[in-house]
């Protein structure tokens, strides 16, 4: 009788990594922000035009009717210059524009997520630099000349000048610019809870955009 063959046996089951769903999901999400913060910080945005401070022509093309937003960038950025970007920009757009900050950049000197105004300059300080003012963030005046409050640089404590504006309503202003972008006209307080037509007409020829 001839010898039974030995059974073929299975290999033994390869060991497998398992990673739980809550770590996996915050590996993701440190990966992806790595990955978002580096190329905004970078330059991987491009402004709506660039404007050359030596004369000729912009760098792309040029903007269009939408209200584009005129921003000088200094200080630590790859290539400081004046941009035109777009309406609803935030200085995070400005620093992208201008290429990206450089390594010695203070980037806790500035709000990467503060509302642009047209016609203001950004300066980015270096670390350990000397600062005054708002530091990294030089906006015009809220307060012209002629004393009337530029609602989209005005902060709360000019806001609370105007008449009848307290904190609260103050803050109210604040957050619709923040949600809503630029006030495009002095009636688009009227969109703010709590400001009706007749607070509105009390303080109209104390405020501009």
């Amino acid at each position: 009788m001839p010898a039974s063959q030995p059974s073929e046996q299975e290999a033994p089951p390869r060991p497998r990594l398992r990673l739980g769903i809550g770590a996996a999901v915050t590996l993701g999400l440190v990966v992806l922000s790595a990955a978002v913060g580096w190329g905004i910080l970078r330059g991987q945005s491009t402004p709506v035009d660039a404007i050359s401070l030596k004369g000729g022509s912009s760098t792309s093309a040029p903007a269009d009717g939408n209200g584009g937003l005129y921003v000088h960038v200094l200080g630590e950025v790859e290539h400081p210059g004046l941009y035109i970007l777009d309406a609803d920009a935030r200085l995070v757009d400005a620093l992208a524009a201008a290429g990206g900050t450089r390594e010695d950049a203070d980037l806790q000197a500035v709000n990467l997520a503060r509302a642009l105004t047209d016609g203001e300059q950004i300066i980015v300080p270096a670390k350990g630099a000397a600062s005054g003012g708002a530091a990294g963030a030089t906006a015009p005046s809220a307060i012209g000349a002629d004393g009337k409050v530029d609602l989209n640089a005005a902060t709360q404590d000019d806001l609370e000048t105007l008449p009848r504006i307290g904190p609260a309503l103050a803050q109210r202003i604040l957050d619709w610019r923040e949600k809503n972008g630029r006030f495009r006209a002095v009636d688009d307080l009227l969109a703010v809870p709590g400001i009706g037509d007749k607070l509105l007409a009390g303080m109209r020829d104390k405020v501009r955009v």
